[in-house]
C-alpha cells in the first residue's frame, strides 16, 4: 500500500482507492503560506499540496502573462518561422493551414485566420477526414496545397510527417506540441517545445499556446518594421479552450493563459464560442469546466462524426448568423457522437473487466468502433479505473486507436516507444493522450510492451491512483465564501486538479437517480447543515449503488467544492467523487 497518510483512515474506498491526506512536511507549509501571505487556512493547504513555496503564493495566487511569458525566440526555429510568416503578409501570398481536427487544431487555426484577417488576408483551411484521411498531413492534400498555394502552416501535427511535407513542393512550417522524433520533417521551420533538441520548458503547452508565441514573435517583428500588430490579448479565449479541451497541465504559463482567456470569453465576443455556449445551455461565466464538458465535446464533435472543418469554421467566423448555425449543427452531432459512445463504452469497459484492470495498463478493441469516440471511450476508463488505457477500433485488419493517461504517468513517450520498436504502425502524443495505428496481429504483442513501459513510469502503483483530499469540511461550513476561496487559487483543471474536500460521517438524504447514471443527494450533519451534491456517473461503477444502500446512515464523502448560482440563487455545491464507509 502506499506510504501517504490515509486521510479519515480510508484505506480503500467505494471506488477502490486511498485517500491521501496532507504530509507533516505539507501543513508546514501550509501555515508558513497563510502567515507570509495572509491568505485563508484553506487556500495555504491548497497551494502547499501544489508544492508553492510561501514566498512564491502571492504570485501563484494572480499569474500574469507579464511574468510567465517566455521570449518566443527561446524556441528553435521560431524566428525563422515568424520571418516567414511576416514576409508572406508583405508579399500578399497564398496561405494555407493544415489542422488538425480537434478542439487544439481548430484553436490553433482559428488563431492564425483571426490574425491574417487584421491584415486584410484570407487563408484556406484544410482539415483531413478522421477516417478517409487519418491524422496529420498527408501526401495527396498536401501536394494540392502546395500546388495552389505559397505558404502551409501545420497546426497541432505535423512533426512526424517527412514525407507529406516534402510532397507539398512550397514552404512549409510546422506548428505543433506532439513528441517529436529523432529527425525532423523537411519543412522550413518546425517550431515544437517537443522536439528533442528542446529544453522541455514549454513542454507542456498546448499547439495553440505555440501558435500564440508565434503570433507574438511576429507582431514583434511586424512593429520593427512600422506597422500595426493585431490585439493578441483578445485572442486568448481560443488559447484557453484549446489548452483546457487538450488536457494540458494547467502550470506555469498554461495556468496564466486559461485565467486570462477566461476572462476574455466572459466578454462573449467571439462568435463562435457564444453561440456555442448558449446551445449547451451554459449559464453565466465560464469556467474550466464549460471549456471541458461544455465546448469542448462539441467543437471536437465535427471531427468525430461529421465534417472535419466545422469546429475551427466556427472559432474562425465573425458572422453571428454563421456562428449560430454551425454551433446548433454541432450541437446535434455532439448528441449523435454520445449515443455512438454509449455502445462502445459498454463494450469495452465489459472486455476491459473480463481481461482484468488491476495491471498497469487497461485496454479494449473491438470491431467497427468508431473511430471518433475511441479517445472518449479511453478516457472513461481511465476515471474508471484509474489506470492508462487504450481503445482501439478495427476494420478488418488495420486498428485506429486512442489513448489516455493518469497523471504522473508519461504516455507519449511510451506511444513513441513502441513506433521506434516496430511494435506499432504508427504512433504519437503527449503527456496525457496519443493516438496509434497498427495491425491486428500487432495488438496483443503492442498491448503487452505498452503496460511494461508505463508500469516502470508508476502506472497501477496505489500513489497514481491515491485520491488527495486538501481538508476537512462540514455541511454547515460549505458556504459560497468558502467556494470562492478554494477557486482563488485556480483555474484547475489537468496537472493541477481541483481540490478536494472530504465530509465526515455526514447522512445522505433524498438522494435520487438522474438521467441514466448520475445521482443527487443532500448531505446533512448533526447541527442542521445540508449541502447538495451531484456523483456523475455514480452508477457506472460501485460508488452510485453504495451511496444508495446506505441512504440516512453516516458515510464519509470527498469531492470538489464549487459556487452554484443556478436559477439566480447562490449556494455552495459538490461534486461528489468518492465515499467511504467510516472505520
Amino acid at each position: 500500500m502506499t506510504s501517504l497518510p490515509a486521510f479519515l483512515n480510508v484505506a480503500c474506498s467505494a471506488s477502490g482507492r486511498h485517500w491521501a491526506g496532507p504530509s507533516p512536511d505539507q501543513e508546514r507549509r501550509a501555515q508558513a503560506i497563510c502567515q507570509s501571505a495572509g491568505v485563508p487556512d484553506i487556500v495555504g493547504r491548497i497551494l502547499a499540496r501544489r508544492d508553492v513555496a510561501p514566498e512564491e503564493a502571492v504570485a501563484y495566487l494572480a499569474p500574469t502573462l507579464r511574468d510567465l511569458m517566455p521570449d518566443p525566440s527561446s524556441l528553435r526555429d521560431m524566428d525563422a518561422a515568424a520571418e516567414r510568416l511576416v514576409g508572406a503578409v508583405e508579399r500578399g501570398e497564398r496561405i494555407a493551414t493544415f489542422a488538425d481536427y480537434d478542439v487544439d487544431g481548430g484553436s490553433s487555426a482559428a488563431l492564425l485566420i483571426s490574425w491574417l484577417r487584421a491584415y486584410g488576408l484570407g487563408a484556406t483551411l484544410y482539415v483531413p477526414d478522421r477516417i478517409d484521411e487519418g491524422y496529420g498531413p498527408n501526401v495527396p492534400a498536401m501536394r494540392d496545397l502546395g500546388a495552389a498555394h505559397d505558404l502551409i502552416l501545420c497546426v497541432d501535427c505535423g512533426t512526424l510527417s517527412h514525407e507529406p511535407v516534402a510532397a507539398a513542393g512550397c514552404d512549409v512550417v510546422v506548428v505543433d506540441h506532439h513528441q517529436g522524433g529523432e529527425t525532423l520533417p523537411p519543412a522550413l521551420a518546425v517550431v515544437n517545445p517537443n522536439r528533442q533538441d528542446e529544453t522541455g520548458e514549454l513542454g507542456h503547452l498546448c499547439a495553440a499556446g505555440v501558435v500564440f508565441l508565434l503570433l507574438v514573435a511576429a507582431n514583434r517583428l511586424m512593429r520593427k518594421r512600422g506597422r500595426a500588430a493585431p490585439d493578441l490579448m483578445g485572442m486568448l479565449d481560443l488559447v484557453a479552450l484549446a489548452t483546457v479541451a487538450d488536457v494540458a497541465p494547467l502550470v506555469g504559463l498554461n495556468r496564466a493563459f486559461v485565467r486570462q482567456g477566461l476572462a476574455v470569453m466572459a466578454g462573449r465576443v467571439r462568435p463562435g464560442i457564444a453561440a456555442l455556449a448558449d446551445v449547451g445551455g451554459a449559464k453565466g461565466v465560464m469556467g474550466t469546466y464549460g471549456l471541458g464538458f461544455i465546448l469542448g465535446p462539441r467543437v471536437n464533435a465535427g471531427g468525430r462524426i461529421g465534417a472535419a472543418d466545422l469546429g475551427a469554421r466556427l472559432l474562425a467566423t465573425e458572422d453571428p448568423s454563421e456562428a449560430a448555425a454551425l454551433a446548433e449543427r454541432l450541437h446535434g452531432l455532439n448528441a449523435e457522437r454520445r449515443e455512438i459512445e454509449a455502445g462502445v463504452l459498454a463494450s469495452a469497459r465489459a472486455q476491459a473487466e473480463a481481461r482484468g484492470v488491476d495491471g498497469p495498463l487497461v485496454w479494449a478493441a473491438g470491431e467497427g468502433w468508431h473511430p471518433g469516440v475511441v479517445g472518449i471511450v479511453a478516457a472513461r476508463l481511465k476515471e474508471a479505473f484509474g489506470r492508462p488505457a487504450v481503445v482501439i477500433g478495427f476494420d478488418g485488419d488495420a486498428g485506429k486507436g486512442s489513448a489516455r493517461s493518469v497523471r504522473g504517468v508519461d504516455l507519449g513517450t511510451g506511444i513513441a516507444r513502441l513506433v521506434r520498436e516496430g511494435l506499432i504502425e504508427k504512433g504519437g502524443g503527449h503527456l496525457m493522450a496519443a493516438g496509434l495505428s497498427l495491425g491486428r496481429d500487432q495488438l496483443e504483442p503492442a498491448m503487452a510492451r505498452l503496460g511494461a513501459l508505463l508500469e516502470d513510469r508508476g502506472a497501477g502503483r496505489p500513489e497514481a491512483n491515491a485520491l488527495e483530499i486538501d481538508g476537512l469540511v462540514t455541511p454547515s461550513a460549505a458556504t459560497p465564501d468558502l467556494a470562492d476561496l478554494i477557486a482563488s487559487a485556480g483555474p484547475y483543471g489537468a496537472g493541477n486538479p481541483a481540490p478536494r474536500v472530504a465530509l465526515a460521517s455526514v447522512r445522505a438524504t433524498r438522494s435520487r437517480r438522474v438521467g441514466d447514471s448520475h445521482l443527487a443527494l443532500t448531505l446533512t450533519d448533526p447541527q442542521g447543515g445540508r449541502l447538495d451534491a451531484m456523483a456523475f456517473r455514480a452508477f457506472e461503477g460501485p460508488l452510485g449503488p453504495m451511496l444508495a444502500e446506505r441512504q440516512g446512515t453516516p458515510v464519509h464523502v470527498a469531492g470538489r467544492l464549487e459556487r452554484d448560482d443556478w436559477g439566480g440563487r447562490t449556494k455552495a455545491k459538490l461534486t461528489l467523487d468518492d465515499a467511504a464507509v467510516p472505520s
